[in-house]
C-alpha cells in the first residue's frame, strides 16, 4: 500500500523536472543592424558597468549619410524577444519598415538596465519605498560617455535638434526630467506610461525649470492603466499648458483600452518618433 502512495508523487516529480528543462529556449528576434556594442560601460558616479545596443539604420553601411539619434532606457527589451522581460517593443522591425516605407532612417542607441536598481537610476527623486535616487548619475553617465562614444564612432547628428530620448513607465519618468535637465543635449522625448506617481518633485521641478519651447514632447498612456496614471498625466499636461509650453510641440496621448505593457508601447513607437522628429517652427 505504501509503494501506491508513494510512486504517483515521485512520477508527478519526475514529469514536472522533464517539463521544465524541455521548455523551448527563446530564439533571438533582433534584425541584423541591432549589435550589442562589445565591451561593458563604466558608470563612473556608480561604480557600475552596463551594457549598450546599438541600432543602425538599413542604409548606414552603404552611405557616408550622418543620423538622427534616439537614446532609449530599457535596452533588453527594445529588440529581442530573448531577453526582453515581457515581450520587446520591436523598435527594429519598425524602424526598417520606416525606412523601407517613408526614407525616415534613425540611430538607437539602447542602455539595458539593472533590475537591481532599476527603480533607482530612473528617477533623480528620492522614493521612500524604493530608497535614493540615483538618475542625476545615470543620466550624467548617457551625456558625458555613452553619447560622446556614439558620436565619435558612428556617423551622428550631434546636435541637440537631432537628438531625442525615450523610454516607458520610470523610463518615461526619467525621459521627462532629461528633457528639462539638459536642453542642450536633447530636444525631443518620447514620455510612454510615465511613472509621475514615483515622486511629487517631478512637478515642483518641471515648474522651476522650464523645458525650451521648441522642445517637443510626446506624452503618451493607456486608459487602463489606472486612475493615477490618468490624473497624473491630466495634471502634468495643465501644468505645461499654464507655463505656455506651445500647444504643437506638446502632444498628450490617450490611448482607448491601452495598458501598461509592451504591447502598447510598441504599438504606438512609430506614430510617436514620426511626431518627435516633424519638422518645427523657431522660437
Amino acid at each position: 500500500m505504501k509503494l501506491k502512495l508513494v510512486f504517483p508523487k515521485v512520477l508527478l516529480i519526475c514529469v514536472l523536472i522533464v517539463s521544465a528543462c524541455s521548455e523551448p529556449e527563446k530564439q533571438t528576434t533582433a534584425t541584423a543592424n541591432v549589435q550589442v556594442l562589445p565591451y561593458q560601460f563604466l558608470m563612473p558616479e556608480l561604480d557600475r558597468q552596463r551594457t549598450v545596443r546599438l541600432y543602425l539604420p538599413p542604409s548606414y553601411h552603404q552611405s557616408d549619410k550622418s543620423y538622427p539619434v534616439i537614446y532609449m532606457h530599457d535596452a533588453q527589451n527594445l529588440f529581442d524577444d530573448k531577453t526582453a522581460s515581457s515581450g520587446e517593443w520591436e523598435v527594429d522591425e519598425s524602424l526598417n519598415q520606416l525606412a523601407e516605407k517613408q526614407g525616415f532612417e534613425v540611430i538607437v542607441v539602447g542602455i539595458d538596465n539593472d533590475a537591481d536598481f532599476r527603480m533607482n537610476e530612473l528617477s533623480p527623486w528620492e522614493n521612500k519605498r524604493f530608497g535614493e535616487a540615483q538618475g542625476q548619475q545615470y543620466m550624467a553617465f548617457i551625456v558625458e560617455v555613452v553619447k560622446p562614444y556614439i558620436d565619435t564612432n558612428f556617423r551622428t547628428q550631434a546636435d541637440r535638434l537631432h537628438t531625442a530620448i525615450m523610454g516607458s513607465s520610470m523610463g518615461g519618468l526619467m525621459s521627462h526630467y532629461a528633457i528639462h535637465a539638459y536642453p542642450q543635449v536633447f530636444s525631443k522625448a518620447g514620455i510612454f506610461s510615465p511613472s509621475y506617481w514615483y515622486s511629487q518633485d517631478v512637478f515642483s521641478y518641471s515648474r522651476f525649470k522650464k523645458a525650451p519651447l521648441d522642445a517637443r514632447l510626446y506624452v503618451m498612456y493607456g486608459d487602463k492603466e489606472g486612475d493615477g496614471m490618468i490624473a497624473d498625466t491630466d495634471k502634468m499636461l495643465r501644468q505645461l499648458r499654464q507655463q505656455g509650453h506651445p500647444r504643437q510641440n506638446a502632444l498628450f496621448k490617450r490611448v482607448p483600452n491601452g495598458e501598461h505593457n509592451e504591447q502598447l508601447w510598441r504599438t504606438e513607437f512609430s506614430e510617436a518618433i514620426q511626431w518627435l522628429f516633424q519638422q518645427q517652427p523657431a522660437f
